[in-house]
């Protein structure tokens, strides 16, 4: 063969195994994976754990407040276990919060009672992981609120998958725990598009708040004194807050000032009656009422000393605080607060409207009705007859 022939053979070789890497390289590039790469993420307890985003197709949530999370980011038909609490056809599991709204449990209600399988009892008394019941679920990843570290390291070394730590944070629906906690499971899940307009909404819906009331001059400001915080089992009218982040944002006077911290926590009776003459509007909530109603029933008079209660300026809230805070009501919770200490400022807001807008935005469903009609909202937002509703 001549040298030119040899030479063009080479050349053609040459040509051809271009082409081919170019074509294979073109085709895999293109190619669209069901599975992305393993990465490291930082959950919100600071650990490091190593996961697959869009992976996951058995999913678990465990602890306090997990499921609700997960709900409004992630996709409940992967759930491969649920906690006894969020399983209303069982008989024998934690109760306490049938009649309170938890509006993740009203809108996957059909889709949880389904799931056979129990990753634990769940409950406030729940506090610990229950590991065998997990294992026997078979998940793959594991969303879970209990925010230890060490515990929750032991967990994923005996469980061999992922074990994901959220946080909910002090203020709620306002915290950036909240909205960390979101972007992450976004990632996770392969929903980044889902968190980011979450997100975004809280954000926006907040901004609406604080922009109405900003202008509102101080000596303009009604005092407003806000009740039944925290712990639903145990908090009364004596349960409040002097730091209170939807105050906050709705540039709303806090009756309560002069505590020695910040944070949910009971004032002595003592306060609260000295502080009565000047509460101008009462916001009871309602995981309250149950607790109020037999004080109530003993002592007739207990209000007597309260501006407000004279007045008929006593309103009743949804419980936002329900196996930890749902978030979408804490929300909702805002917009009705600043409705009732700027009454004109929010005469444009509906709160039937409103509850079923934001519900939207978080679980894709108007819940309203639902979340009324539950026994312990007794009907909804509303302005408290003070001669009948607690007797």
């Amino acid at each position: 063969m001549s040298k030119i022939a040899r030479k063009s053979v080479v050349c053609t070789l040459i040509a051809v195994l271009i082409f081919s890497v170019a074509v294979v390289g073109f085709v895999a590039c293109n190619k669209k994976s069901d599975v992305q790469g393993e990465i490291v993420i930082t959950d919100m307890i600071g650990r490091e754990v190593a996961v697959t985003p869009g992976s996951y197709k058995r999913v678990v949530c465990i602890g306090a407040g997990a499921l609700r999370m997960y709900s409004y980011i992630g996709d409940v038909s992967l759930l491969a276990g649920i906690e006894d609490i969020d399983n209303t056809t069982l008989a024998n599991r934690p109760k306490m919060f049938d009649a309170a709204a938890r509006p993740y449990q009203l809108a996957n209600k059909a889709v949880f009672d389904a799931i056979e399988n129990s990753c634990g009892v769940g409950g406030p008394q729940a506090q610990a992981a229950e590991a065998e019941k997990i294992l026997a679920c078979n998940p793959d990843i594991v969303i879970s609120e209990y925010e230890d570290v060490e515990k929750e390291n032991a967990l994923q070394a005996q469980l061999g998958v992922p074990v994901v730590t959220l946080r909910y944070g002090a203020n709620g629906v306002f915290d950036e725990n909240v909205k960390n906690s979101f972007t992450m499971l976004g990632k996770i899940f392969g929903k980044e598009e889902k968190a980011t307009a979450l997100n975004a909404f809280i954000a926006e819906q907040t901004k609406l708040i604080s922009d109405r009331t900003a202008n509102v001059a101080e000596a303009d400001k009604k005092s407003v004194y806000i009740c039944g915080l925290g712990n639903w089992g145990t908090t009364n009218h004596l349960m409040t807050a002097q730091n209170y982040a939807p105050f906050n944002v709705a540039h709303i006077k806090n009756a309560v000032s002069g505590l020695a911290t910040d944070g949910i926590q009971a004032i002595e009776e003592e306060k609260f009656v000295a502080l009565g003459a000047n509460i101008d509007i009462m916001i009871v909530d309602a995981a309250a009422v149950k607790n109020i109603k037999p004080l109530y029933k003993e002592d007739d008079t207990m209000f007597d000393d309260i501006k407000a209660w004279q007045n008929g300026e006593v309103y009743l809230e949804m419980a936002y605080n329900a196996y930890y805070t749902n978030l979408e009501i804490a929300l909702i919770n805002t917009w009705y607060i600043a409705k009732v200490a700027y009454p004109t400022l929010f005469a444009d807001i509906d709160m039937t409207e409103k509850t079923n807008e934001v519900t939207r935005a978080f679980l894709g469903k108007d819940l309203a009705s639902d979340i009324f009609a539950c026994g312990n909202s007794f009907g909804g937002y509303q302005k408290i007859n003070t001669e009948t509703f607690f007797a």
